[in-house]
């Protein structure tokens, strides 16, 4: 990245974090495995492109920017992370009804004029679905892959498989499909399978691409993301953050080894104007 300041940017890794539908807990999961990264020493930066439904920030307990350098922005850190998201740059009431060029503009501008450092890793939050943001957030960086977030239950693997087939199309590798929500945990030892059975597993099947695990339902992940405190910071000794954690692993073994096979070491922002 250029600016008069002459700050730079660097990416050893971008990966995008996807779902084809809302409220599966796709945010969630890109918190808590920039947390665990971010916690084993990795330079992390969380990019909250998710415009028009932005929470990053609320989950990581951030409620500001520092002040800009020049015209560069300056990100926010917490727990080790360095966070931007349209949450910090508009009102908390501000209604977002972005498309097309204004919406490709402020993704661009998201890493084009934020001093980001040099990162191992950039996870990207996207919006859900398959949309404007999505198409953006593909031609502006060069991303090294992208994981899926579904739920068991069948219609939201519906959804699901539209945003895979939406990554291929794109030419971004598919690095595997994370399940959330898959079972709640009961004081018996006993399991409810509150969304259905099996969603997440048979889609990567079907797909041909890794099951990278399975995240428990736990109202304990809605308290940290309410207060600012991931549950694998929050309550690292649960069953859900031991599952977010083993994930983060694999996320993190899954994109250097394809960043590996891309045959980089270091990923310079790519912005077409």
């Amino acid at each position: 990245m250029n600016s008069e300041e002459g700050s730079s940017t660097s990416f050893a890794s971008s990966v995008a974090i996807a779902s084809g539908k809302g409220g599966v807990g796709k945010s969630t999961v890109a918190v808590n495995v920039a947390t665990v990264l971010a916690k084993d020493g990795a330079a992390v930066g969380l990019l909250d492109a998710d415009v028009y439904g932005p929470n990053c920030h609320i989950m990581l307990g951030v409620d500001k920017l520092p002040p800009p350098r020049g015209k560069t922005v300056i990100p926010a850190v917490a727990h080790g992370i360095k966070i931007v998201s349209m949450g910090l740059l508009v009102g908390a009431q501000q209604p977002l009804a972005w498309r097309g060029p204004m919406l490709h503009s402020a993704i661009r501008q998201f890493v084009q004029d934020v001093d980001w450092g040099d990162l191992d890793f950039l996870i990207v939050d996207l919006p859900p679905g398959t949309g404007d943001a999505q198409l953006s957030v593909a031609q502006t960086l060069s991303l090294t892959g992208g994981f899926i977030v579904t739920l068991p239950q069948a219609v939201s693997v519906a959804d699901a498989r539209r945003g895979l087939e939406l990554f291929r199309q794109l030419q971004v590798p598919v690095l595997g499909v994370i399940e959330n929500m898959s079972y709640l945990s009961m004081p018996d030892g006993s399991q409810v399978d509150v969304f259905g059975q099996g969603g997440g597993s048979r889609l990567a099947k079907d797909a041909d691409v890794t099951f990278v695990g399975q995240i428990p339902l736990d109202p304990k992940v809605r308290v940290g993301g309410d207060t600012g405190e991931p549950i694998v910071v929050a309550h690292p000794e649960s069953e859900s953050a031991a599952a977010l954690r083993q994930i983060a692993v694999t996320v993190c073994e899954k994109v250097v080894a394809q960043s590996r096979e891309q045959q980089v070491d270091s990923i310079p922002i790519e912005v077409i104007e």
